[in-house]
């Protein structure tokens, strides 16, 4: 049994899925009709955002290597688009779904997105990035299966194992999970939530930590974990317990006052409900949680697909081209409440910047809303297209300085990247010899703890216009996002597909040639 989790910080839910083999990188089609309808995701009817009729959306369970095709059906009264979270867009940022990028949908229109799922095993979610839509319930599961190797498991003396589960459809009503005595169940959990990290546990049961957003990790036991906002994980849970009934809880971590969803974790033939009170979770102090993270790490002895370009994942032997540090921060701008990077709050521009005359040829062609590469004093914020422009291959370090009060979570389209350290108070470069150059996890989202600081490593090798954003939101929403433009001056399939011949054209971007 395989259960997936999201959570938007007020109830838990699962998601529908199952896992079969395929042929040798096959076509999976979709059509997805996004409709507006009634939900009641905390018990009060209200008008969300369906798609396929469902909320939350259908649960994508694909294998590597699968050709992904997804007609999106535009029936609401906005123009929409749909991201991809996680998914490493090789080669291909048409496909991105974000505005810097594609022209949204317009009502009563469609769109097809074409990618394929190369190499990146793991929990990943989707959602529309326009607007405030993902927040009206417009978002879903997405997961990438390893493909069986049969002629190993036959030459093994193996049998070919039958799907042993579907896993189960979300639903604020459905609160059960079941499964054996002495088995050994998958869970796979993502925070789809806006604003607040959850700890997640089960009552009376271990958790084995086997996989980060398609990274294989160090298979290490937790009674809780945290999982901060657009971050998904994979657990290994073993029924061992007395057969009864057990709480599965997920709290927001970090905020008062603490929210809580809770769920049944069900010995099949157990006759024995759930008491007591819910286990406790962490303490509120944010330490520990720093604590953690520095014990998720990379499990380089793992049969797992490695980031890419093949032989990065020694990136502690890799000299840095150049260092970006980013500090977040709320500001004014024109009297309206805004968020900035290093003074710079991204506004949408009118052309999506892919396919901008102005952004085409070379990185000095970028826009002159050129970010800031260190903070600025935010008395001097302003509203920019902001981008940052770079070689293909370039190596950089990325340092996130947040010295808000509040938790950040940021995110990286098109990339992983090495998460090699996290520290409290300021940045200064003598913070590296402090750095995990070995075996640090690669994500595609990373937090950033109030008052402290998060750093990276990134091999620049996916060409292209990608989106650094703000996973909360709201900050997203209102300019805590810039664009990394990555660029050389080769002209091939090897470095960036064309732009796709049935792309929507806005903008200055009417009328063009592809």
């Amino acid at each position: 049994m395989k259960g997936n989790f999201n959570f938007n910080n007020t109830s838990i839910r699962s998601v529908l899925s199952c896992v079969d083999s395929g042929a040798e990188d096959p076509y999976k089609f979709f059509t997805w009709t996004i409709t507006y309808g009634t939900i009641s995701p905390i018990g009060v009817p209200q008008q969300g955002i369906l798609i396929n009729g469902q909320f939350p959306g259908p649960t994508v369970d694909v294998v590597t290597n699968d050709n992904i095709l997804v007609n999106v059906i535009n029936q609401i009264d906005e123009p929409i688009l749909i991201t991809w979270s996680g998914i490493e867009q090789r080669k291909n940022s048409w496909q991105d779904g974000v505005l810097g990028t594609n022209c949204p949908i317009p009502p009563n229109s469609n769109y097809t997105y074409k990618f394929q799922a190369k190499d990146q095993i793991g929990t990943y979610t989707y959602f529309l990035s326009t607007a405030m839509h993902r927040a009206a319930g417009g978002f879903g599961g997405l997961n990438i299966h390893q493909r069986s190797d049969l002629r190993q498991s036959l030459d093994d003396g193996k049998t070919l194992p039958s799907p042993n589960a579907l896993l189960i459809n979300g639903s604020p009503s459905l609160s059960s999970f079941s499964g054996l005595q002495g088995k050994t169940y998958m869970f796979k959990v993502s925070n789809v939530g806006f604003t607040s990290s959850i700890s997640f546990t089960i009552q009376g049961h271990k958790m084995k930590l086997v996989e980060v957003e398609g990274a294989h990790t160090l298979q290490n036991n937790y009674d809780t974990l945290d999982i901060h906002v657009g971050q998904s994980l994979a657990v290994l849970v073993t029924f061992d317990q007395p057969p009864r009934d057990y709480y599965i809880v997920a709290s927001t971590r970090f905020v008062k006052p603490v929210r809580t969803a809770t769920a049944i974790l069900r010995y099949t033939g157990s006759n024995t409900p759930v008491s007591g009170p819910l286990p406790p979770g962490p303490p509120y102090e944010m330490h520990g949680s720093m604590v953690q993270a520095r014990t998720i790490r990379m499990n380089l002895t793992a049969n797992a697909a490695r980031p890419n370009p093949q032989g990065s994942f020694h990136y502690g032997n890799i000299t840095t081209t150049a260092t970006l540090v980013l500090a977040n921060s709320p500001v004014v701008i024109n009297g309206k409440r805004r968020y900035a990077i290093n003074g710079a709050s991204y506004m949408s521009p009118p052309t999506p910047l892919s396919s901008s005359p102005t952004t085409s040829t070379s990185p000095a062609s970028s826009p002159p809303d050129t970010l800031p590469t260190q903070p600025v004093n935010n008395a001097s914020a302003f509203v920019a297209t902001s981008v940052v422009p770079v070689l293909l291959h370039d190596f950089y370090e990325i340092v996130f300085q947040n010295n808000e009060k509040t938790i950040q979570t940021w995110h990286l389209d098109g990339y992983h990247f090495w998460v090699v350290g996290y520290g409290s108070g300021q940045w200064t470069p003598g913070m590296r010899s402090r750095y995990n150059l070995l075996d640090a996890i690669p994500r595609r989202t990373v937090q950033v703890y109030r008052n402290s600081w998060s750093a990276i490593l990134v091999s620049l090798d996916n060409k292209g216009m990608w989106n650094l954003r703000s996973d909360l939101w709201e900050r997203q929403y209102l300019g805590q996002q810039f664009y990394l433009k990555i660029w050389n001056s080769e002209k091939s399939f090897q470095t960036e597909y064309d732009i796709p011949p049935n792309a929507l054209l806005c903008g200055k971007a009417v009328g063009r040639q592809n």
